[in-house]
């Protein structure tokens, strides 16, 4: 991000861009068109060409009108559009803070999807307390932003943002802000349950709260809800439908990893390959985020016929050695993102994987290999002597590439008897490894390697949306790799390097507890 970035942002509304991918419209067109119409949204060019006002403008005409017509009423009718979570988290900020500057205003949340930090999110819901409702629906209806008022009420509004993302809006009383929350956080099949105990009791659930007949027993707090119904409060990410109910019931849900618990990164890249920052701006970053520890893991770069030059990582090595020695308070751990070739091998040379701290094994081509093809190559891999941790395990890029054909249950039954690890990668766009097989891993043994495979020094924030992942799949501090001091963590790096025995070989019961 820079100032001249953001300038333009505020100045162009954010769903504009999206007219870009219709076909027939380039740059000049999508501005003569935003000048002219003051179109910013698929929608409206859409009903200013259904209107005959596309074709009256120079350059256009009939025909093209009517073909842009057809290109938008396909793009429309495919599946609903999902947003990250960055793009969501972006236009969701100042909406909550515009929320919460409305007198009378005591929570303004998100709830929905977005709170159970699902992968992407359709729509986002937003949930305030106040005294005020008509006030704060004036207020949300007027943010900046707002492409659209869907509605317009005393306690529900809807409405449709410039990027074409939907935000809805609930306003309800103190009283049953609990009770709302559990309600529009979901998931619908949480609910469900949720519903059903409650009548089993004899009680009944809603929006508004627990109710004994006619009398509100509970709604005020989340926890009075859970707990009028017999239950123990669940974190939002396991509200999924997936064991969350009878776990808590029986006490036993998890005590989740939490941002805090993190010690450091083990995954960054710098400007030397996919990365943008130097050597010393990533440090300044990860220290200033209270890491302790980071790894620094640049790509080798491909020369062509199967050979890489492995000088810059050499050098680099000297100069993380030369960093260190100025630090106190922070180490600089060497690393490399080694691809997998198809045939299993990495493409860096084991003289120089021999002088690092870990080797972050990643499938950087050939996603589309059948399944056992696929995993056969990652069996060899793992079962390399320096190899530690398989990043981003199923090659999957949110709303661009599906994951690849894998047999996860086998990868992580390798990784478990090799004693190395597998990513979850916290870049927004992968979330990989997925939060079911996170949830696996942990039962198989398998630490999970949480990192923000950061480009630049901003990045390392996305350790935020990894966190949010592996508690959506049910990992404890103990399940995560990098909660671990440095000192508790360099014997488990140390011994995946350089023969700690294969994958046919070695014994679960070799392994350290809580690794």
């Amino acid at each position: 991000t820079c100032e001249l970035q953001q300038t333009l942002r505020h100045a162009l509304p954010g769903a504009i861009v999206e007219l870009l991918d219709v076909p027939g419209l380039g740059a000049k067109r999508v501005k003569a068109l935003h000048d002219a119409l003051h179109v910013d949204s698929l929608e409206q060019l859409r009903a200013e060409a259904k209107s005959g006002h596309v074709r009256a403008l120079p350059g256009f005409g009939a025909k093209t009108e009517a073909h842009l017509l057809d290109a938008i009423d396909e793009r429309l009718q495919r599946e609903p559009q999902r947003f990250l979570l960055p793009d969501a988290a972006q236009s969701l900020r100042p909406m909550l803070e515009r929320m919460r500057q409305v007198a009378g205003v005591g929570e303004a949340v998100p709830a929905g999807s977005f709170r159970r930090c699902r992968e992407t999110v359709g729509d986002l819901d937003i949930l305030v307390s106040a005294q005020d409702a008509a006030a704060v629906a004036d207020a949300f209806v007027s943010c900046g932003d707002v492409a659209r008022v869907l509605a317009n009420g005393k306690t529900r509004s809807s409405v449709m943002l410039g990027n074409g993302l939907q935000v809805d809006l609930r306003v309800v009383d103190a009283d049953a802000f609990g009770a709302a929350l559990v309600y529009f956080t979901g998931s619908k099949a949480h609910n469900i349950a949720l519903r059903r105990i409650a009548q089993a009791g004899g009680l009944k659930i809603n929006e508004y709260g627990v109710f004994r007949g006619d009398e509100r027993i509970a709604g005020a707090t989340e926890a009075s809800v859970y707990e009028a119904i017999g239950l123990r409060w669940v974190p939002p990410e396991l509200r999924e439908g997936r064991g969350e109910i009878d776990a808590s019931r029986a006490g036993t849900l998890p005590a989740l990893v939490e941002r805090k618990h993190l010690h450091g990164d083990l995954h960054a890249h710098t400007d030397a390959s996919a990365g943008r920052d130097s050597l010393r701006a990533m440090a300044d970053a990860a220290r200033a985020r209270g890491l302790a520890y980071l790894a620094i893991t640049d790509r080798m770069p491909d020369a062509g016929g199967g050979r890489t030059d492995c000088d810059w990582l050499v050098r680099q090595i000297d100069e993380i050695d030369r960093l260190n020695a100025s630090f106190d308070d922070f180490v600089l751990l060497k690393g490399v993102e080694a691809g997998i070739r198809e045939d299993g091998s990495l493409d860096v040379p084991d003289d120089v994987l021999g002088r690092l701290d870990l080797v972050v094994g990643a499938v950087r081509d050939g996603f589309d290999l059948p399944g056992d093809r696929q995993t056969e190559r990652i069996l060899r891999a793992i079962d390399h002597p320096y190899f530690t941790i398989l990043a981003h395990p199923t090659g999957r890029l949110l709303g661009e590439r599906d994951a690849c054909e894998l047999d996860v249950p086998r990868v992580l039954a390798a990784a478990a008897a090799r004693r190395c690890f597998v990513e979850l990668d916290g870049d927004p766009r992968r979330l990989d490894l997925p939060d079911l097989w996170c949830r696996e891993a942990a039962k198989v043994g398998v630490a999970v390697a949480i990192g923000s495979d950061a480009r630049c020094a901003d990045d390392l924030d996305n350790l935020g949306y990894g966190i949010g992942h592996a508690r959506r799949g049910w990992l404890t501090r103990h399940d995560v790799l990098n909660t671990r001091t440095l000192a508790q963590l360099r014997p488990l790096l140390a011994r995946t390097m350089g023969g700690a025995g294969s994958a046919s070989g070695a014994s679960k019961r070799d392994r350290p507890k809580g690794a």
